[in-house]
């Protein structure tokens, strides 16, 4: 795999939305990211792609701190503050996760509550704990929630309960809650893969806008080669939790992609082949 390879060597490391440095996780015996170093700039958007198991969830749920890296030499940066250093999270992260909106693939909404109430949950944050216990939102985080969720198109929607939505309705739902809590960076865990195609797109297409309109680093997890290379400028490539390939999305040819993904090649497009 020499094409891959040569591409899987990672540029300068600069201070962005994410830098991470030599990062490892090991579950009993088995290594979910090797030595793993990527960083990501504030204004980017890159997928992150391999087969199952190859350590691209781990990597994402290390970046937040949702799961603690090996003791050792590695270090995670969000937003040039050092989140996770020597196998433990530091006093940062809390601030690092208020300025990273999460879209995850069950769409993480409290089913009972409505949508509008959902989308209200991005403000907690920034408020007094009494305030979102008690359903007392200011006027202009009101505001804020149904212009996001007109801007995401379901503002329609939000009297209704969240579980009796469709999967798309739901997740452009939770893209709106990112946008209430004023995030700076998305990261997104296969947020189109519990979703049909035409709902996928439209939410893929979202997190493009929210990147080349709002400026947001996105950092999003996908099986479907395919939307890797549609949506995503960059593409970084894990397997057996190591980087290899790092590089433009439209510079992956199918001989590698057959490398990164061996007998799951077939199953790692939805829509067409590379």
């Amino acid at each position: 795999m020499n094409s891959s390879a040569a591409s899987a060597a990672p540029g300068p490391l600069v201070a962005g939305l994410v830098m991470a440095r030599d990062v490892s996780k090991t579950f009993g015996t088995r290594k979910a990211l090797d030595g793993v170093s990527v960083s990501v700039a504030a204004g980017e958007m890159v997928a992150l792609i391999g087969p199952s198991g190859s350590g691209k969830s781990t990597l994402l749920r290390s970046i937040t701190g949702l799961q603690t890296i090996d003791s050792g030499s590695g270090q995670i940066d969000v937003f040039g503050v050092c989140v996770q250093k020597n196998g433990r999270t530091t006093g940062a992260v809390r601030a690092a996760r208020q300025k990273l909106g999460m879209i995850f693939q069950q769409f993480n909404l409290v089913g009972r509550l409505s949508l509008f109430s959902n989308v209200m949950l991005g403000a907690l944050g920034r408020l007094p704990g009494w305030q979102g216990l008690l359903g007392a939102w200011p006027g202009a985080d009101k505001a804020r929630a149904m212009a996001a969720l007109h801007r995401v198109g379901v503002a329609d929607y939000a009297a209704q309960r969240a579980n009796t939505l469709s999967g798309g309705q739901q997740q452009r739902g939770a893209i709106a809650r990112a946008l209430v809590q004023g995030a700076k960076g998305i990261l997104a865990d296969e947020p189109v893969a519990s979703l049909d195609p035409v709902s996928a797109r439209k939410v893929m297409e979202l997190l493009v806008e929210l990147n080349k309109r709002d400026g947001l680093g996105v950092i999003v997890t996908l099986h479907q080669v395919d939307y890797a290379i549609r949506y995503c400028d960059r593409v970084i490539a894990l397997k057996a939790g190591k980087v290899v390939y790092d590089g433009p999305s439209t510079s992956l040819d199918t001989k590698q992609l057959i490398d990164i993904y061996g007998p799951e090649f077939e199953d790692a497009f939805w829509e067409t082949k590379a």
